[in-house]
């Protein structure tokens, strides 16, 4: 059921709800015709769910699948899309020094397909680093195919898909018209165009579940917003769901950083940065976020202190 709030100049935002990939998604897009607006919705709602299918590890028809009963064994051929999202995963894998990382080991090398496990940013005992370690996953951009070196190693996108489903279903809506909307999955954000106002989407406005956050008034039109929050410490805020993060090298949760928010050009990078910069810590953290361009991050300590890297101010 659409959910609808119009203004004076005939505008109107209307909302949908539809729970995909394990959390709510909040599909908004602006317009004057409620018939479009609904199968608008529809569409990206569809794309949504295509991607989660193309990211799913279930299934005999699941790519994600024949790739991982394969680890140790021999290369696959990989679909397109999915070389693409895994190559551009290995770029920020290596950016981060593998703070970042889609690789995970299941315990279980007998051909078993232990698929459950999706969130791999985290490495712990008693996995060694030799399975879980992302320069062991091997691309040939000729062949297109993927290659896992270890056996009872896995790929699972937990930390980026949601990101992603995101972008292709803003893609979709833009390329059929809609000019302004928000897509809000389990609370990070994804904005293009402007409110039926003409102001620009904020994360307050982008998201009223964020209105008491020190950055509710920053300014994310056309542009992600994804945070992570230390959630062994902080298990919410307001309704938000939060990915929990631990130190990617020790294993124990982080103390210093209560949540990172990461402000990029697609809902991918948003999701995928965010929880590695919380592992890496305050300063190396944003020395990383500032020598990159079109991204920028708000980080929260446990002291409730603010910081912002260049380019953001609050």
């Amino acid at each position: 059921m659409l959910a609808v709030k119009t203004l004076s100049n005939n505008l109107t935002t209307y909302r949908r709800n539809v729970h995909a990939m394990g959390d709510k998604f909040e599909i908004s897009v602006v317009g004057n015709d409620p018939l479009l607006a609904n199968e608008q919705i529809e569409i990206a709602i569809d794309e949504i769910n295509r991607v989660e299918k193309l990211l799913s590890a279930f299934g005999d028809d699941s790519n994600i699948k024949q790739i991982n009963r394969n680890a140790g064994i021999a290369p696959v051929k990989a679909n397109g899309e999915i070389f693409r999202l895994i190559s551009r995963a290995l770029q920020i894998s290596e950016l981060t020094h593998g703070a970042f990382d889609i690789t995970y080991f299941t315990g279980n090398v007998a051909g078993n397909d232990n698929s459950l496990v999706e969130n791999a940013t985290v490495k712990t005992a008693p996995y060694t680093v030799m399975q879980t370690n992302y320069q062991n996953v091997v691309l040939d951009a000729v062949k297109q195919t993927i290659f896992l070196k270890e056996k009872g190693m896995r790929i699972g996108f937990g930390a980026n898909s949601k990101g992603y489903a995101a972008d292709r279903a803003k893609f979709i809506l833009q390329m059929n018209g809609v000019s302004s909307g928000v897509i809000n999955s389990g609370g990070d954000l994804l904005t293009w165009g402007t409110q039926p106002n003409f102001k620009p989407w904020t994360v307050a406005a982008a998201d009223p579940e964020q209105r008491k956050q020190p950055f509710a008034q920053l300014n994310i039109s056309d542009m992600a917003f994804a945070t992570a929050i230390n959630a062994e410490r902080y298990a919410s805020i307001g309704n938000k769901k939060f990915q929990s993060a631990a130190s990617s090298k020790k294993g124990f949760p982080v103390s210093e950083i209560k949540s990172v928010s990461i402000m990029s050009p697609t809902a991918e990078l948003a999701d995928a940065m965010a929880s590695p910069i919380m592992n890496i810590g305050v300063n190396a953290g944003m020395y990383l976020i500032n020598q990159l361009n079109q991204i920028a991050c708000v980080v929260i300590d446990d002291q409730n202190r603010v910081y912002t890297s260049k380019g953001i101010s609050i």
